[in-house]
């Protein structure tokens, strides 16, 4: 095991060892112990801009207002401490207040995935167990018809003239009185947002995340950027206040750990976009005085590409990051090359399980080493490389990465089973493959899971191939991972069907999207007549069918 160094004692960062569910675990103790506390000191910063999107400007002294008055109508629907509030929308100013809301009367938060159909929300609302959800007004009607699945009796309508039952508008809330929040204390390990990741079982599995998860991970980012900064010349101009475009989504740990906590801590500005736009993004960065952005390597190429042709150099940014998968040298080189200020390039390393970015590599030793994913962030991550035997991989042996910390979710909620395999004596199995070197550096070299990711979002075979299994006329099915230039990987179908079947590939696709979310369709479509090649024990070899296929598309 490489555990990094501790702090020193007495300091900011100084470190206990305190038993989290029977594990001994480093923490850092002035880490804050809860949402609550976050949101209540951020009042402090009243006149500063909070939320941009378009036209709207939403001030923290606005926020504390709006969150107040929803907190306010959640108490008059009974949400109680430990209830479940679900939240359905695209990165807007309500998510935001809804999400602060939640947190500040002790509730939890369960943010439901934007690109959702109807039947995956319906899913995601009964096994959260919600009581009321948010939703704006594509959310609302993909969801209507199966709102009696789930135990919702309460909905906030945003930005949507529709009306279900028990159902009022956000507008109307927030118009409403906004008395003081409730004299509540919320505890570090009580649940603060159940998140939702996909496995290998084919449906998304609910990560738990605690109040502790949220507090150390904002404490091991301060810790992080205060032991990388840089002194800064004493000719530079005074640096800018706090302020990111947020390309991640709010519902994934890059938007909301990354991004929606920290920004919220320190009082910065979060400027909000419906729909990625290269060129508009440039426009933003420069009006706005965005001094850090991160999204998928997708997503940074075509920011680099709008900003050279509009001849602009960025010149406020500070910080460009890029993950969610594995992020091209080439980009590295990019960021540090094209822009003006020298932008320090930055990627973080971490899942869901994980609430969050784990490890980084940043500015000069990304640069360097633009292979690795970096070092653990603070002295309170773990990391080991496990072999398939179960032993503690050499230096540059390749293995599993598992990661031991405060910021490790408490299980998969209602999943022992898939608990206990994932989560060992707080180790994180992650699934994935690599390596550390003689220095500490972590190499994501494969992925153990079964898992696509197609311009940052997780698809995975398990769940496609049980929609393909659906169909009458599928005799087997493999889902594969096809190399694409613009979205890092696209979904590719292998479909042998049955004798006498005419099946189609827009037949296959149509049977996929009526079923699954839209970036789940598979884009590649093969229909053989030949049976799917299996080992011994039956699992379908797909480096077989990546070779055969893949490689020609």
């Amino acid at each position: 095991m490489r555990v990094a160094d501790t702090a020193p004692i007495g300091d900011l960062f100084e470190i206990d060892v305190v038993d989290i569910r029977g594990v001994p675990t480093k923490v850092f103790r002035n880490a804050p112990p809860s949402l609550r506390m976050i949101w209540d000191l951020s009042a402090g910063f009243a006149a500063n801009d909070y939320l941009v999107s378009g036209d709207e400007r939403v001030t923290y002294s606005d926020a504390h207002r709006d969150v107040r008055s929803v907190a306010r109508w959640l108490g008059e629907q009974g949400v109680q401490p430990g209830d479940r509030v679900a939240i359905a929308t695209r990165n807007t100013p309500e998510w935001v207040v809804a999400f602060w809301a939640v947190q500040a009367i002790g509730a939890v938060a369960v943010p439901l995935n934007a690109w959702w159909t109807g039947p995956e929300l319906a899913y995601g609302l009964a096994d959260s167990g919600s009581v009321v959800l948010f939703a704006d007004d594509e959310r609302a009607e993909r969801i209507a018809p199966h709102l009696t699945e789930t135990e919702v009796r309460a909905n906030v309508l945003i930005r949507s003239a529709r009306a279900f039952p028990s159902s009022v508008r956000f507008a109307d809330v927030v118009a409403g009185a906004d008395p003081p929040l409730p004299d509540l204390v919320v505890g570090p390990d009580a649940d603060a947002a159940i998140m939702y990741t996909s496995g290998t079982t084919g449906r998304p599995k609910g990560a738990v995340q605690t109040q502790r998860n949220f507090g150390n991970f904002l404490m091991q980012g301060v810790y992080f950027t205060m032991t990388n900064a840089t002194p800064a010349p004493a000719s530079q101009p005074a640096p800018l206040p706090m302020a990111t475009l947020l390309t991640l989504p709010l519902f994934h740990v890059g938007g909301l750990q990354s991004f929606l906590l920290p920004f919220t801590a320190a009082g910065g500005k979060l400027v909000l976009l419906r729909r990625w736009d290269a060129g508009e993004a440039v426009d933003i960065i420069e009006r706005e005085g965005i001094t850090t952005i991160a999204g998928v390597p997708t997503t940074m190429f075509e920011l680099l590409e709008a900003a050279k042709a509009k001849g602009a150099a960025l010149e406020s940014l500070g910080g460009i990051s890029s993950g969610a998968t594995l992020v091209p040298p080439e980009l590295v080189r990019r960021i540090d090359t094209q822009t003006s200020s020298r932008a320090a390039p930055g990627n973080g390393y971490g899942l869901t399980e994980t609430s969050g970015a784990a490890i980084a590599n940043f500015g000069p030793s990304y640069v360097a080493n633009p292979e690795s994913v970096g070092k653990p962030i603070s002295p309170v991550i773990d990391v080991r490389i496990v072999t398939a035997a179960g032993n503690e991989a050499s230096l540059d042996e390749v293995g599993e990465i598992w990661l031991k910390g405060p910021t490790i979710v408490r299980g998969y909620l209602g999943r022992e089973r898939e608990t206990a395999e994932a989560f060992t004596d707080g180790w994180f199995h992650t699934g994935d493959l690599g390596r550390l070197d003689a220095d500490g550096n972590l190499y994501v070299v494969d992925r153990l899971k079964d898992v696509i990711i197609r311009g940052g979002e997780n698809i995975y075979a398990a769940e496609v191939e049980a929609a393909l299994y659906e169909h009458a006329d599928v005799a087997e099915a493999a889902i594969i991972g096809v190399p694409d230039e613009r979205l890092g990987e696209t979904v590719g179908a292998v479909v042998r069907t049955r004798e006498g079947s005419a099946l189609r590939e827009d037949d296959v696709r149509a049977h996929v999207a009526a079923r699954l979310a839209a970036f789940k369709v598979p884009a590649h479509v093969w229909i053989t007549d030949d049976q799917l090649p299996r080992n011994a024990s039956g699992k379908v070899l797909k480096r077989e069918l990546r070779d055969r296929f893949a490689e020609d598309s």
